[in-house]
């Protein structure tokens, strides 16, 4: 196996809690909930007319062409401004890198799904003529990864992993491999989501997936909790900075920690469903255990996947106690969906980003919303209130419809 170790330095987000990872993590601490009234469109006659928004955000600032801004979906407006982010606390800023060796993998679930919705009614109100010639790259989901690359000149490996909600973590995995096996000495890995759309949320609604718990929305995501009834759909991007570890020192780079593990499954049972009692999920968590060379006794702390489903929350709880044992009931476990809802493809790195935060602050965010506990879900969730807790080992988990299953390990450097 290759000895070459990949680190991250970098850490950029746009969530429905704050426009930026200090303050997200911030109020995550806090307890707040990013989450209300959908304001971007009018969503009455919607069975969920609630969603987790980004709010006030200028993407004039993160292009360097401010007419790019109108030829981009806004889920590339997103990934673009928690790439700078990103960039910019990586120190990376007026940086001398080998361009060839440094590349993106940020992918989204969905991709332009703004643009294809607003194009269709053109089509059909105003005639094929009208349709803009920037349609097909606005909603195509690797258009996020290529603004990217040209605008940090970035000439390296460069590519769109789209497995529904595990699209972020795979796309950490796949930069952890890249750079392991000397493809690359940087990566700049996430996801970024905008479905919160009229065809998003009607779409999502008609699975009957999200909650409908409409008069106290930021009540509404509830992993493991009795009552919960749906995820909440939300939009945002995360985006983490990968590095080869010598890279990163000889630049004097800040480091948050190191990723040990990667584990990739499938369910191969069904569209929506995850297999029974969670087994694919518990092989990708076996997996990156494998890989990072740990047993399970040495995980701290799990950001899980914990979308506040009914069927998905047991599941992830029953896969966990199988992968590791005796020590599921010592573990600690979160979900930060509460706060934040689903950000599908974007949810991983935006999770990844508050587990290295957790490794350098050693305080462990809550399950907000749970307050009584589903008797099919009984591992330690952190409810309510943060915890503080040392920790040196974490994992992060994520599933995706089509039984896509995706599973990262970090820890401190040592």
């Amino acid at each position: 196996m290759s000895t070459r170790r990949v680190v991250v330095t970098g850490l950029g987000t746009l969530t429905p809690l704050a426009n930026d990872f200090p303050t997200t993590w911030s109020r995550l601490l806090q307890g707040a909930s990013g989450i209300g009234p959908v304001t971007a469109f009018d969503a009455t006659g919607y069975d969920c007319r609630f969603a987790g928004e980004v709010r006030n955000f200028d993407p004039v600032k993160a292009f360097k062409n401010p007419k790019d801004v109108r030829r981009t979906d806004r889920y590339t407006h997103l990934a673009m401004g928690a790439a700078a982010e990103a960039w910019r606390d990586a120190g990376l800023e007026g940086a001398t890198l080998d361009a060839d060796r440094a590349g993106v993998l940020v992918g989204s679930g969905i991709g332009g799904l703004s643009t294809l919705e607003e194009q269709h009614t053109i089509l059909r109100d105003r005639g094929p003529k009208k349709v803009s010639p920037f349609m097909i790259p606005m909603m195509i989901n690797n258009i996020a990864a290529g603004h990217i690359s040209m605008h940090f000149g970035l000439r390296g490996p460069n590519f769109a992993i789209v497995s529904a909600c595990a699209t972020a973590t795979h796309s950490i995995g796949e930069g952890w491999r890249l750079i392991r096996e000397s493809e690359a000495d940087l990566i700049v890995a996430g996801g970024s989501e905008a479905a919160v759309v009229p065809l998003g949320m009607s779409g999502f609604g008609a699975m009957k997936a999200l909650s409908t718990r409409n008069e106290e929305p930021t009540r509404a995501s509830r992993p493991f909790d009795k009552g919960r009834d749906g995820f909440v759909l939300s939009e945002g991007a995360g985006v983490l900075i990968l590095e080869e570890l010598e890279h990163a020192r000889r630049r004097q780079a800040r480091i948050y920690g190191e990723i040990l593990g990667y584990g990739a499954t499938a369910d191969a049972y069904h569209l929506t469903s995850p297999a029974p009692g969670g087994a694919g999920a518990a092989r990708a968590m076996a997996l990156a255990l494998k890989h990072a060379r740990m047993n399970p006794d040495q995980i701290d702390y799990i950001n899980a996947h914990g979308t506040s489903t009914p069927q998905g929350d047991i599941c992830e709880t029953q896969a966990i106690k199988s992968v590791l044992g005796a020590h599921a009931k010592k573990v600690a476990v979160s979900s930060t969906k509460s706060s934040l809802g689903h950000l599908l493809g974007a949810a991983g790195a935006v999770e990844m980003a508050i587990c290295f935060k957790a490794l350098e602050t050693n305080i462990l965010p809550a399950t907000i919303n749970l307050e009584e506990p589903d008797p099919d879900c009984d591992l330690d969730y952190i409810p309510q209130k943060p915890r503080e807790q040392k920790i040196q080992t974490v994992m992060n988990n994520s599933f995706g419809f089509g039984g896509h299953n995706a599973c990262l390990i970090a820890s401190r450097l040592v």
